[in-house]
């Protein structure tokens, strides 16, 4: 699968958004700020997942996050705000 963002591209994202499975995130892991999808929720953790696996550092090498390492939900572009038409 190729990457939804790619590097340079400007995003709009929101803190305090409901977050669930398939949303796209700003995380901060390792001092780093990086853009990951959601795979799972458990409790109080996120598992995150690169849409290009094959060259993505993720969940699968550093494992569950504590869900308030997430800084925003990436919003535009690819997500449809509730409400508003795309017209």
């Amino acid at each position: 699968m190729h990457p939804t963002l790619r590097k340079g591209m400007l995003v709009l994202a929101m803190r305090f958004l409901h977050i669930g499975p398939g949303d796209v995130v700003i995380v901060r892991h390792d001092n780093l700020e990086k853009v990951k999808r959601v795979e799972k929720i458990r409790d109080d953790k996120v598992f995150l997942t690169g849409d290009n696996p094959d060259s993505s550092t993720d969940s699968r090498n550093f494992g569950w996050l504590p869900q308030k390492a997430i800084m925003a939900k990436v919003i535009w572009p690819g997500t449809r705000l509730q409400g508003i038409d795309n017209q």
